[in-house]
C-alpha cells in the first residue's frame, strides 16, 4: 500500500473526531419514531401494574383445586365476575372462586388462576358453580407479576437507542409520554458533474441520468438525516460556490457531494476548496480511494465523494453513515457484519481493502453464502448491480484473491 495512502480506520478516525452533537428535543412519543434517544426511558409505572391474569378462566385459592382431577373435581361457587379495566377486588373465601377475564387484576385472596379449558363447563357454564378437572401446577400459577418486567424508575430504553415500533411501544407501556431525542442533523446533497440529467429526460451524446443524489439523499434520510438540499450543479466554480451558499442558507450542518475529487482536469470540489479546510486524501479502499472531508467557511463539515454511484455508495456506508449516527448520539453506528463462505471467487485489488456489492444466498437457511452482486463485481460504475446489492464483501487489503468457500466480512444493508 503507498505510503499516501490511509487507511479506512484512519480516515474514519478523522472524520469521527470532528463530529459534534445535534441539540436534544423533547418529543411525544408518536412523533419520536425513527430518531435517537438523547435520555434514557425510565418506567413511570410497574410493568405489570399490576398481579394480573394470563389466562381466562377463574381465580382461585390454590389450596382449594390443588387435588382436582377428572375423576374428583374440585367443585366451587363463582361469586365475581372480573372483566378487564374493572376495579373489583373480591374477597374468596374456601369454595370460592372468580371468573376472570386476562389482563384483570388478580383478586388479593387468590394465588392462582384455573384456565377455562381446565373446567368441565369451561366459559359456556361460568357463573354459578364450577368444576375443576385439573389443578394449576402450583401458587402462582398463570399470574403475571406486578413489576416482574420492570419496575417504576427502572431504565426500560437506554440513551443512543433507536426510536423503533418496539422502543417507542415499551416506553408507552411504562407510562412515558414524550421522549427527549436527538434533533436529525440537516443535510444538503450536491451531485456535481456538466454531464449529469434529470432521470427520465432525453439525452444527448455524453450526457447520463442524475442518480447519485437521489440515493445519498435516501441513504441519509434512513440514518436519520433531514435533507435541506438536494440538487446537481454543472462543472463550473461559480455555480458550485453558488450552492454552497444554498446549503449554508439552508441550515446545512453536513454537505454530501459526488463527484469533483478526483485527479481530472475538471473536478470541480477540488478546484473550489484545495487551500481551505478541506483535504483530499486517497483512502485504501476499492472503491472510493478518493475522498474529501473538512469543514466549510459556513461550518458546516462537507463529505465529498467519488462520483461513480457504486464508489458514492460505499464512501457514505464507510464514512458517513456513522458519523450521521454520532452527531445522534446513537450507541451503535455500524452496520451488522456477518462472516459468510463466499459462492464463488473473484478477484481483489492490490493493496486496498475491497467493498463488494454482494448478494446473499439463503437457499440452505443452514449455511447461507455470499457472491458479487453483478458480473462486474465492485466496478464503481454499475449503478444498475446496486438494485441486486443487499450487502457488502468485505475483503482485507492483503487478501491476493477469494476463493469459493472462504469466509468473508459481510456488511448487511437495506
Amino acid at each position: 500500500m503507498s505510503s499516501a495512502m490511509r487507511t479506512v480506520e484512519e480516515q474514519l478516525a478523522h472524520v469521527l473526531a470532528h463530529v459534534v452533537a445535534t441539540p436534544a428535543e423533547d418529543l411525544p412519543l408518536a412523533d419520536a419514531r425513527g430518531r435517537t434517544l438523547h435520555a434514557a426511558i425510565l418506567a413511570a409505572v410497574d410493568i405489570p401494574v399490576f398481579d394480573n391474569s394470563a389466562m381466562d378462566g377463574f381465580a382461585v385459592r390454590h389450596a382449594d383445586v390443588a387435588d382436582a382431577s377428572p375423576d374428583a373435581p374440585a367443585r366451587l361457587r363463582v361469586v365475581a365476575d372480573l372483566p378487564a379495566g374493572t376495579d373489583l377486588d373480591p374477597t374468596l373465601a374456601a369454595g370460592e372462586a372468580a371468573r376472570i377475564m386476562t389482563g384483570s387484576p388478580v383478586p388479593a385472596s387468590a394465588d392462582a388462576i384455573v384456565p377455562f379449558e381446565d373446567t368441565e363447563g369451561g366459559l359456556a357454564d361460568s357463573l354459578d358453580e364450577i368444576a375443576v378437572l385439573r389443578a394449576p401446577a402450583a401458587p402462582g400459577a398463570h399470574i403475571r407479576r406486578r413489576a416482574a418486567d420492570a419496575a417504576v424508575g427502572a431504565e426500560v430504553v437506554p440513551a443512543g437507542a433507536l426510536l423503533g415500533p418496539l422502543q417507542l411501544a415499551a416506553a408507552a407501556a411504562a407510562g412515558v409520554a414524550r421522549a427527549r431525542v436527538a434533533r436529525h442533523p440537516r443535510v444538503a446533497v450536491v451531485s456535481t458533474g456538466t454531464e449529469l440529467v434529470a432521470p427520465g429526460e432525453p439525452l444527448r451524446r455524453g450526457q447520463i441520468p442524475e442518480s447519485n443524489g437521489l440515493l445519498l439523499a435516501a441513504l441519509a434520510a434512513e440514518a436519520g438525516a433531514e435533507i435541506v438540499l438536494r440538487t446537481s450543479v454543472d462543472d463550473t466554480d461559480a455555480a458550485f460556490l453558488a450552492t454552497l451558499d444554498r446549503a449554508a442558507a439552508a441550515g446545512a450542518e453536513i454537505v454530501i457531494t459526488s463527484g469533483g475529487v478526483s485527479a481530472g482536469a475538471f473536478e470541480v470540489v477540488k478546484n473550489v476548496l484545495q487551500g481551505s479546510d478541506v483535504a483530499f486524501t486517497k483512502v485504501a479502499m476499492q472503491p472510493g480511494k478518493p475522498q474529501a472531508f473538512g469543514r466549510l467557511a459556513h461550518g458546516g463539515l462537507l463529505f465529498g465523494l467519488p462520483g461513480n454511484p457504486v464508489s458514492s455508495a460505499v464512501s457514505f456506508e464507510v464514512f458517513v453513515r456513522p458519523a450521521l449516527l454520532r452527531m445522534q448520539g446513537r450507541t451503535g453506528i455500524h452496520r451488522p457484519i456477518l462472516r459468510l463462505p463466499a459462492a464463488s471467487g473473484w478477484r481483489t485489488p492490490p493493496g486496498r481493502r475491497q467493498y463488494l456489492p454482494a448478494a446473499i444466498d439463503r437457499s440452505d437457511p443452514a449455511r447461507w453464502s455470499v457472491g458479487p452482486a453483478t458480473a462486474g463485481g465492485s466496478g464503481s460504475h454499475l449503478a444498475g448491480g446496486l438494485a441486486r446489492a443487499e450487502a457488502y464483501a468485505i475483503v482485507p487489503a492483503e487478501t491476493v484473491a477469494v476463493e469459493p468457500g472462504d469466509l468473508v466480512d459481510v456488511m448487511l444493508i437495506p
